[in-house]
């Protein structure tokens, strides 16, 4: 299995580019994936540099219904004409950041007929599968950190329920793949107990203290390789790397092989 980070916020060299934002290229059980489409249409140059055809993508993914993961959609429905994108049926509710800007999806793409909504578990088959985990316990609570969701006319805090992880199970290995893990990065590793997570922590507004290395050592009890990137923040994982044993960045241009 092969994972490449098509956008990142940061760059493994200066050909990439680099934004506030996550793009990943799969390859795993004879299937080509996009897990996000980053923040504008940047994935597609660095796909392009790297050799990656995205016209080639049979599967796209969208883990939650924010601009940062979204922005290269409507890019990519031009680029290839086939690949059904999964998105969880809560998506398009309008979200809003601290300041109360929108942050949500494109609502010209609500109407494409590739989109296939999804909810709790969806089997993509080939050892993939989607989780909303909406059910689940979350006893690590993060809250919503200043970011809202309008329900009924109401803006509530976000709740996430919006989001999805992908778990891919390849050669008896399990691969949990998730964009910013906002319901919890150790609700979530406590949820699925992975050989391998791939995504964002959300930690990048928490200060690099003894907050922080706790989290990182109740991380470090599972047997995860953990490979990082994005909301995590690198002053952030600079100081989780040194109490884990299994932490890894990775940026735009780098592929991981699992």
């Amino acid at each position: 299995m092969k994972i490449t980070a098509l956008t990142e916020n940061t760059s493994a060299d200066p050909r990439f580019g680099a934004e506030h934002g996550l793009s990943l290229y799969i390859e795993a059980n004879g299937h080509r994936i996009l897990f996000d489409s980053g923040q504008t249409e940047l994935f597609e140059r660095n796909a392009s540099l790297l050799g990656i055809d995205l016209a080639g993508v049979d599967i796209a993914v969208l883990s939650h219904g924010h601009y940062d993961h979204s922005g290269g959609l409507k890019r990519f429905l031009e680029l290839n004409d086939t690949a059904p994108i999964y998105l969880h049926r809560l998506a398009f509710e309008p979200h809003y950041n601290a300041e109360g800007k929108y942050i949500g999806l494109d609502e010209s793409l609500r109407d494409s007929r590739r989109l296939i909504f999804t909810d709790d578990v969806t089997e993509l088959g080939d050892g993939l599968t989607l989780y909303s985990c909406n059910n689940e316990d979350r006893p690590y609570d993060f809250g919503s950190q200043g970011l809202s969701v309008m329900r009924d006319g109401v803006l509530l805090p976000d709740d996430f329920a919006h989001e999805q992880y992908l778990l891919i199970n390849e050669g008896g290995r399990r691969v949990l793949i998730s964009g910013c893990s906002h319901k919890g990065i150790l609700n979530i590793e406590g949820w699925f107990k992975p050989d391998v997570l791939i995504g964002g922590f959300h930690f990048m507004k928490l200060a690099p203290d003894e907050g922080l290395r706790r989290w990182a050592e109740e991380l470090d009890k599972f047997d995860t390789e953990y490979f990082t990137c994005h909301c995590t923040g690198t002053a952030q994982y600079s100081y989780m790397k040194r109490h884990m044993r299994r932490l890894s960045y990775l940026s735009a241009g780098e592929t991981v092989e699992v």
